[in-house]
Parts: C-alpha cells; structure tokens; sequence
C-alpha cells in the first residue's frame, strides 16, 4: 500500500485578478478551488496515473471536510485524523502575479493527535511506500520525521522524503528511499552554487554516502540528475514546454518516480517517468494527468 503524510493540509482558492490594484475592490477573473498540500499533490498524481494511496494527516472544520469530500471524488482513500478544534487553513494563490499567495495557519496539533498518526504508521509492512513531504507545524515537534523513521526502520518500507535543510539531512541516517532537494537546496546544504546538472553530481554523491538511496535533482529548466542506488548517474535536459503552473511539479516527479519504480523496478525508468510527471505538471494549469505525463515521456526518450 501507498501513503502520503501531510501534516498541515489547506483548501486552496487559485485565482487570476486582471489589473491587480491594492487598496482598492478588486473581481477576479478566474477561480480555481483544490485541496493542497504536498503528500495531496502527490497522491493525486499518483491517482492520475492509476495507483490508489491513502492520504494522512490532519484536517479541522468545515475546510478539512471540503479537503476530504474533494479527494475521496478523486478517489484518494481518507486516513485523515480530524482535530477538534480550528480548521484546515486555506492558502489564497494569486495566479496574474507570479509567486504572490497568503497561506493560512492551520489548526494546533496535539501531542495525543501526533501519537495516534504514528499508531497509523506502525500498520505499514514491508513493501509499502511511504511519503512524507513538506515542513512540519510549528505546533509538532521539529523531529517529526525522524521518529517516523525511527518506528518504520525495521519493517522495510520504503521510505521518500522531500523535505529541506535540517527536516532533511536529519533522516539520512535511517536510509531514505529516495529524497529530492533542487539544486538550490542542495547548494545551501553545502554552502556552494549549483547551477549545472555536472556541478550537482559530487554534491547528490555525498547525500548518498551519508545515508540516502536514491537522490533525484530537480534543476527546473537545466534538467534533473539521479544518482541511484545501484551506483549509475542518470541525467536529462529539461522536456521543452511552456511553464504554466510551477507550483507541484516537485511533488509530481517524486510521484512519477515512485511509479516508474514499482512498474518496472528499473531506475532509468523511474527516473524519465519522474522528469516526465514533474515537467507536464509544470506544463499544466493543474497537476497533470496521465495522458500529459505520457506525451512529455515520449519526447523525454527521444531525446536520450
């Protein structure tokens, strides 16, 4: 079985404002309202491409139950813990001008909710996928993942993580799966700019040595880089497209990896279905779907 984990899921409302003016009324032009949050965004990929995953986490209010009623329509299973109080936050993302959002709070998640999210997880055996994505609530503890690992390192699941800085390097030791930084992130990581996919290679190699498996880059337009776990470096231009939307298309390669993966247990193959599902997301006003993802593969292969 597929889980995602995301800690502190939002309803969000997309909008297009033409002549965005502040201080004054403004309509909007388009509307758009999706469930959100990393792990969501990577089981409705993978929901997409045709592979149930249940979705974890946790969700409030009458906003939490929108998340759920909109997920379950998709066909994404609901193992969402509910808190009594407050509600899912809802991120407001300005589309006419790049990069402009306000993104809410979320509700406060208890010790007692924490706890009962971990029961969740120690249901996991060997051969499931676990994702965990995303930073974690101010109201939970910091090491949140790590004591996830801690309980799951015996059962012989695997294990993604998209995490940065800290949330990330603190992991390496229980031997992710498979991780994610871009290479901006790695760069902060080690202090050093990262702007080719030759450049990102000793950099991924030493992620590697400390403890992760597989690490897969993302350099938006140069491309991606794998460095996988059976010692072989893949790398791939960027698929020519028009970016539309870049918001998930992170969380669509970790997706589109992860299938590829258990298709074929290939990692060539793994790693073009990731690039493939990464950028045909980014090539979409939403996450993409599986005949997108299909027609960004075949131009990602011809161009080996």
């Amino acid at each position: 079985m597929i889980y995602t984990v995301t800690f502190n899921p939002s309803l969000d409302y997309i909008v297009s404002v033409d002549n965005f003016k502040l201080g004054l009324t403004n309509r909007t032009g388009s509307e758009l309202l999706l469930p959100g949050g990393k792990g969501i965004n990577v089981s409705t990929v993978l929901m997409n491409l045709g592979i149930e995953s249940t979705a974890l986490g946790f969700i409030a209010g009458f906003t939490g139950d929108e998340v759920v009623r909109r997920l379950e329509q998709m066909g994404v299973k609901n193992g969402f813990i509910r808190i009594p109080d407050g509600f899912t936050r809802i991120n407001l993302k300005l589309k006419s001008i790049d990069g402009t959002e306000i993104n809410g709070q979320g509700p406060e998640i208890s010790e007692e909710k924490v706890e009962q999210l971990m029961v969740q997880l120690d249901e996991m055996s060997e051969g499931d996928v676990l994702f965990l994505s995303g930073s974690i609530p101010a109201s939970m503890p910091s090491d949140a993942y790590q004591k996830i690992m801690e309980r799951l390192k015996d059962k012989a699941v695997r294990i993604v993580v998209d995490a940065t800085q800290d949330l990330l390097m603190n992991v390496l030791p229980y031997h992710p799966f498979l991780i994610k930084p871009n290479n901006h992130e790695l760069g902060d990581i080690f202090e050093v700019q990262l702007n080719t996919r030759e450049e990102v290679i000793p950099y991924g190699k030493k992620l590697q040595e400390m403890g992760a498996q597989n690490v897969l880059i993302s350099m938006a337009g140069e491309g991606a880089v794998l460095v996988a776990a059976d010692g072989r470096i893949f790398d791939a231009p960027a698929p020519k497209g028009v970016l539309v939307n870049g918001v998930g298309a992170g969380d669509s390669m970790v997706a589109g990896f992860m299938a590829g993966w258990m298709e074929k247990k290939d990692y060539e193959y793994a790693f073009h279905m990731g690039v493939s599902a990464g950028s045909a997301s980014a090539f979409s006003e939403n996450l993409a779907t599986k005949e997108e993802i299909e027609a960004v593969y075949q131009q990602v292969i011809k161009s080996i």
